[in-house]
C-alpha cells in the first residue's frame, strides 16, 4: 500500500468527521463544553457496553477532555487534614475508626486543627490509604 494514496485518502475523511463532529484537540472553554457534552452523549449510547463501537470515540474524546482539563482546570491544592477528611468520607470511616493515628479524641483533634499530623501517623495513613506521605503534608 502507498502511503502518499492513503493520505490522500485519509486527509479529506478527516476534515468531513471533524466538520460533522467537532472533534479536534480542545482550544478553549466553548469547545470543552460540546465535547463534554457529546462524551456523556457517548456514553449514554453504549449503556455501559464497552463493546459498543461508541466506546472507542469514547476513548478518543476522553482523552482530548483529560488534556485540556490537565492544563485549564488545575484544583487548588489541599492540606493534609482536607485530603484525610476525603479519604476517610471515601471510605465510610469514623474518627474511631483510624485507630493507628491514635484515640478518637486525637483524630478529632487532628480533624479540627488543634493537632498536627506527626511523622509516624502520616506513615501509618499513608500507607492505609495506599497514597503517598506527602498527601498528608
Amino acid at each position: 500500500m502507498n502511503a502518499s494514496v492513503e493520505l490522500k485518502r485519509l486527509l479529506p475523511a478527516w476534515e468531513r468527521f471533524r466538520a460533522v463532529t467537532d472533534v479536534a484537540p480542545i482550544r478553549n472553554r466553548a469547545h470543552y463544553r460540546r465535547m463534554v457534552a457529546m462524551l456523556e452523549m457517548l456514553l449514554a449510547e453504549a449503556a455501559g457496553d464497552e463493546s459498543h463501537p461508541a466506546m472507542e470515540l469514547v476513548d478518543i474524546i476522553g482523552d482530548l477532555v483529560e488534556d485540556y482539563e490537565q492544563a485549564h482546570e488545575s484544583l487548588p491544592p489541599a492540606t493534609g487534614v482536607q485530603a484525610l477528611k476525603f479519604l476517610m468520607e471515601q471510605h465510610g470511616l469514623r474518627q474511631g475508626d483510624l485507630t493507628e493515628v491514635g484515640s478518637q479524641g486525637v483524630v478529632s483533634e487532628i480533624l479540627a486543627g488543634k493537632r498536627e499530623l506527626n511523622l509516624r501517623q502520616v506513615r501509618a495513613l499513608a500507607a492505609r490509604f495506599s497514597v503517598s506521605p506527602a498527601t498528608f503534608i
